[in-house]
């Protein structure tokens, strides 16, 4: 099941005196936030939609200013808040892409049939993604996204198939 709206990042601190924020982004391209209007802010205490006013960039950070957040005050209260976006907002991936919060959750079972257990993070290591799978007994699979190891992913049925190389588990 697709969720309707996607992580795009997390707001890690204030910037400034004029209510902007610094948000730590998860996705690949950052100048991705250029054309973003409106986003989803969500905390454990709410959730609401802000209109974006103005974006900047620091190093690997982006910079926003939302509308009605005027002050530093303000500003500190969405910390540590999500920003997530509407799956129709989102840029459309090429195939072979796919979007993280799609693929969480998913089956994972081996080539040979046995299934290895659930995705339940992935994370960028610089080189690749690590697709992080517990199994029934709570116990982590770290596993390459390289070709050799995920041999496919099929959103439609749940499930990724992937070939165990030698000395990975």
């Amino acid at each position: 099941m697709k969720k309707e709206r996607l992580e795009v990042g997390q707001i890690v601190n204030t910037f400034g005196i004029k209510g902007f924020v610094k948000i730590y982004p998860y996705v690949d391209d950052i100048s991705r936030f250029d054309n973003l209007k409106k986003v989803h802010i969500k905390s454990k205490k709410e959730e609401k939609e802000l209109q974006i006013e103005e974006v900047k960039y620091q190093k690997n950070m982006v910079l926003v200013k939302f509308k009605g957040i005027e002050t530093v005050e303000n500003a500190e209260k969405l910390r540590n808040s999500f920003v997530e976006i509407d799956r129709a907002d989102a840029i459309p991936l090429e195939e072979g892409q796919y979007f993280i919060a799609d693929l969480l959750g998913l089956d994972v079972f081996l080539d040979t049939g046995e299934k290895l257990g659930v995705l339940e993070d992935i994370y960028n290591t610089g080189s690749s993604d690590i697709y992080v799978v517990k199994n029934e007994l709570g116990k982590q699979f770290l596993l390459p996204y390289i070709d050799e190891v995920i041999k496919q992913i099929n959103l439609e049925e749940g499930k990724i198939i992937v070939h165990i190389i030698e000395g990975l588990i």
